[in-house]
């Protein structure tokens, strides 16, 4: 008998033994291919694909944490006073104070051996991959003075092709800051190019007129291309009738000249006002001569670029979607005016605009809303992939929108791939001064849909009878008629609310399994236009609104809550869905996120949260996805959406993960910046973490 325990006790070690060695897992095969990330999409067209495959479903549970870098950001109050300028806008009720969150959203970019990020105070850093030390770091020092949401997507990298080798900046990392500067950085030690502008930086407020300190500034990558480098800005909305313009503008990488400036308004037409009021004529598509001085006033109030650009590199086209005019909730200002007159401001709203990148002229435009009220502008950066039709693979751009659709578009010609519909549109009850468009456009395939049926009373939910009869006596009390329901002065539901379906997380293409990835979120919300007498009883009673300075009407909103805090539609209210594009269908559907980090145990639910953030592909057939409320990195089976792992993070991870390997004997690392988001109430942080086998 004694034999027999000791036989057997050397069984029971040798299967331990074996169990460890599995839950280690085998070693990464360095077979497959090195690869990098080196735009804030993965690549120019932002498909958000690579083709690493050392991370695959059968070994992905084997994923550590390999490194954790902090690279500092703000998350109190700021230090800088309001200038006088922005205080006489914060008596006006313009922006309230106080409101100034932070939220770290960037995506590093790979590219010369090195990794490339900023904070949300514009501190650009260079990391080692391997192991996240900091190897230089550059502080513009933004003022910080009236900006509200802080934050700063990406950077973006250019090589210049006539620098010898080792000479300054012949390699440049280009950043858009909050406070309107585009400055270009030797991408060797993060100094100043001094050849670029005045000193390495180029006012973006030059040309702009009146700029109240925090309104208008970049937070995403520029787009770079023959030389040029590309961007827009972001303008706080819905805060008054005039406001700089959405003007796009592209400077030469080397010299930081401007060689051409587009202006969101269409040709000029006989009888037609083509300028926002106040500000002077401008021709509308017009390249500015470059070494011409300064540039005229661009119009006012024209539609804003917030979101990232896309590149055909080959066609030398750039995509770019496109927010509204002001203001956005109330349209009685701007495009379709009630007496009649379009004033041309809406003509290139919420759409993807296709424009020559060497002259900036438009090649084409799609509109995704007509005269949008509703804040449903695109949010999206446009993706760049082959399509499978029946006549073989046709280049095009699939645009992802807060409404749900998701129009696939011929690359080249703007024209559907998937054919859309004009669907007629609510029209009673609308505001004095206000006129709606009689229809709205959206696909006629299903699968392409992703906003949920209209909601009803009794489709309201609740933990229980109690609260969801609160959330039937809320939808009961408010106006609604479906996704396109008008604002009015007794409150709309809105429904997807104004963070969208999708956001400016985008969608990743799988080209090698012909699938598109995509996460929704789903979450109602209460829009209400309040009369500007009692709007100014308001302000003074310390309530939040959006000013809406030069209209009728200020404007309030909230998403539509129980009392509880959940949201009063039912979920899930975040899924990551699949679209096989060969066959036309949706794939699959799965929820994302738990309530984890918003609720205390044991009321930790998988019923799938609001998220923002988007996915990443890989070509051994991994989905990675943080995006949710949750803090949480997660891989998917891209071909069934199984949930295969999940990495815990120290905050929310309200940004797009990246992947690379650099080289035929190293590890591929999965790379998320875990900042949190204060919209979102997810943890606040400044952590970057790399994950590996």
């Amino acid at each position: 008998m004694k034999g027999f325990s000791a036989h057997r006790h050397g069984v029971v070690v040798g299967m331990l033994l074996m169990l460890a060695a599995c839950s280690r897992g085998a070693p990464p095969d360095n077979s497959g291919p090195t690869a990098g990330w080196g735009s804030w999409g993965g690549e120019p067209g932002g498909q958000r694909y690579s083709p690493a495959t050392q991370i695959t479903p059968e070994n992905v549970r084997g994923l550590k944490v390999a490194w954790v870098y902090r690279i500092g950001q703000a998350t109190a109050a700021f230090e800088n006073p309001p200038s006088p300028q922005a205080r006489r806008k914060l008596a006006e009720g313009y922006t309230p104070e106080g409101l100034k969150l932070p939220a770290l959203e960037a995506t590093p970019i790979l590219e010369g051996g090195r990794l490339y990020l900023c904070s949300n105070t514009n501190r650009v850093v260079a990391l080692d991959p391997q192991t996240g030390r900091e190897l230089w770091a550059y502080d513009p020092k933004i003022d910080r003075a009236g900006l509200v949401l802080m934050n700063c997507r990406g950077v973006s990298y250019w090589k210049d092709s006539q620098a010898t080798a080792g000479a300054a900046c012949a390699q440049r990392i280009f950043v858009g800051t909050q406070d309107a500067r585009l400055i270009a950085l030797d991408a060797a030690d993060g100094k100043p190019c001094a050849g670029f502008g005045h000193d390495g930086s180029v006012d973006l407020k030059a040309g702009m007129g009146e700029v109240v300190p925090g309104e208008y500034g970049p937070n995403d990558p520029p787009a770079i291309v023959a030389d040029r480098v590309i961007l827009g800005g972001r303008v706080n909305e819905d805060m008054r009738a005039d406001m700089p313009g959405g003007v796009v503008r592209a400077f030469d990488a080397r010299s930081g000249a401007l060689l051409w400036a587009w202006n969101p308004l269409p040709p000029p037409v006989a009888g037609a006002t083509t300028s926002a009021p106040g500000a002077p004529p401008a021709a509308a598509n017009a390249p500015a001569a470059p070494g011409a001085g300064e540039p005229a006033v661009y119009p006012r109030s024209t539609v804003n670029t917030w979101s990232i650009f896309s590149i055909d590199v080959e066609r030398k086209l750039i995509f770019i979607p496109t927010g509204n005019a002001q203001l956005g909730i109330y349209g009685g200002t701007r495009g379709l005016m009630a007496d009649g007159r379009d004033d041309g401001r809406d003509y290139y709203a919420s759409s993807v605009v296709a424009l020559d990148a060497l002259t900036g002229k438009v090649v084409w435009h799609f509109q995704t809303v007509h005269h949008d009220v509703w804040d449903y502008d695109v949010p999206a950066q446009p993706v760049l992939f082959d399509f499978p039709t029946a006549h073989g693979k046709v280049p095009a751009v699939a645009q992802a929108t807060k409404q749900g659709y998701i129009f696939i578009l011929n690359r080249e010609t703007g024209e559907p791939l998937v054919p859309v519909a004009e669907q007629p549109a609510p029209q009673g009850g609308m505001v004095p001064g206000e006129r709606l468009s009689p229809t709205q456009p959206a696909p006629t395939n299903p699968a392409y849909v992703l906003v949920r049926p209209p909601l009803t009373e009794k489709s309201m939910w609740g933990f229980t009878p109690w609260d969801r009869g609160k959330c039937r006596e809320l939808f009961r009390s408010h106006r609604y008629e479906g996704i396109f329901s008008p604002p009015s002065l007794a409150g709309t539901i809105t429904y997807p609310n104004n963070l969208g379906v999708m956001n400016w997380g985008s969608v990743a293409v799988d080209p090698q399994r012909g699938l598109l990835v995509v996460n929704t979120s789903h979450v109602a919300g209460i829009t209400r236009l309040v009369p500007r007498g009692e709007a100014n009883q308001l302000f003074a009673q310390g309530e939040r609104l959006m000013a809406q300075i030069g209209t009728p009407y200020a404007l309030q909103w909230a998403p539509l809550l129980s009392p509880w805090g959940a949201p009063c539609n039912a979920p899930p209210w975040g899924t990551l869905v699949a679209i096989d594009l060969h066959a036309g269908r949706k794939l699959w559907e799965v929820p994302l996120g738990t309530t984890r980090d918003l609720a205390p145990f044991p009321f930790w639910f998988k019923l799938g949260t609001p998220n923002i953030g988007g996915p990443l592909v890989t070509a051994s057939g991994l989905t990675f996805i943080g995006a949710a409320t949750d803090n949480y990195l997660r891989a998917f089976d891209t071909r069934t959406g199984e949930e295969l792992w999940k990495g815990r993070l120290p905050a929310g991870p309200q940004a797009t993960p990246m992947t690379y390997r650099l080289s035929p004997d190293s590890r591929q690392f999965v790379v998320i910046a875990a900042g949190g988001h204060a919209y979102m109430r997810t943890t606040l942080g400044d952590y970057l973490v790399a994950f590996s086998l």
